[in-house]
């Protein structure tokens, strides 16, 4: 029964946890002013020989992005990063494509829980920063929780709704939720267990969210680089709110030890806000 119980659960994770190509939905929200994210990566696998959208992502340094984990299953081809892109459909000039040379997933992380589901996206050559392509700063203070009822915006391309797809970039306004609570029987009942390395966050009534194709977007509070869109229901549901990585000092100590650099020590250049 136990080994019955543990394949379902490792199912419905997977469920979850799947980028579907073209499947970056931001449901109930809205068209982001072009080019005023320059930080946003749109992370695209090879599929028969054409670059689709998979994952979201951040540039947080020239040569690389953060993303989520759980964007590495099932890509087997090459993978490349678009930065400066507002529509996807369209080849603007302030696209730059960069293949990625090599992908660092965190060594723990595994496809059973939503734990340490973060990844750097090495890239075979540094952005060219400008107006259109920027980085995103890390967060300055180490461990700095984000407090219950803040509002955040998640960003992402794809899907507006089940049926409307859409190539621009989106975003959406969502509210983090207690960790006791989304633990709570109302809400996950601890399957999976939101630790603290994790936020959780949702619209409060269940119309709008970040679903599978936009995974690995960052999660912005107060203009802060906070989280990565990490899990949730193929939907969006009130009781099943979106769990986002937090980027606590576990995994800024991480994204030191494998870039090589301490974020903290990084120039006025190398980072960025909005």
């Amino acid at each position: 029964m136990k080994s019955l119980q543990r394949t379902l659960f490792i199912s419905l994770i997977v469920i979850f946890l799947t980028p579907i190509y073209h499947g970056a939905e931001i449901i109930g929200g809205h068209e982001v002013k072009p080019h005023s994210r320059p930080y946003m990566a749109s992370i695209q696998c090879k599929h028969k020989g054409h670059y689709k959208h998979w994952c979201g992502g951040v540039l947080i340094r020239n040569g690389w992005v953060l993303t989520a984990a759980h964007c590495k299953r099932e890509c087997k081809g090459h993978v490349q990063v678009v930065l400066g892109a507002h529509n996807l459909s369209k080849n603007e000039k302030s696209q730059q494509k960069i293949q990625v040379k090599k992908l660092h997933p965190h060594p723990k992380f595994t496809m059973e829980t939503p734990d340490n589901d973060i990844m750097l996206l090495q890239l075979s050559s540094e952005a060219k920063i400008n107006k259109y392509v920027k980085v995103l700063n890390l967060p300055k203070v180490k461990d700095k929780d984000v407090k219950p009822g803040t509002r955040c915006v998640v960003a992402g391309w794809g899907r507006t709704s089940s049926t409307n797809l859409s190539d621009t970039l989106q975003e959406v306004m969502l509210y983090v939720i207690d960790r006791k609570m989304c633990n709570s029987k109302q809400y996950y009942n601890h399957k999976p267990e939101v630790t603290k390395d994790m936020i959780c966050a949702s619209d409060r009534k269940g119309k709008a969210d970040a679903c599978e194709g936009d995974s690995g977007g960052p999660l912005i509070c107060h203009n802060q680089y906070k989280g990565i869109v990490s899990y949730g229901p193929s939907k969006p549901n009130a009781k099943m709110p979106g769990i986002y990585t937090f980027i606590s000092k576990k995994y800024l100590d991480w994204i030191e030890e494998t870039i090589g650099v301490k974020t903290s020590n990084m120039t006025a250049e190398d980072l960025y806000f909005e």
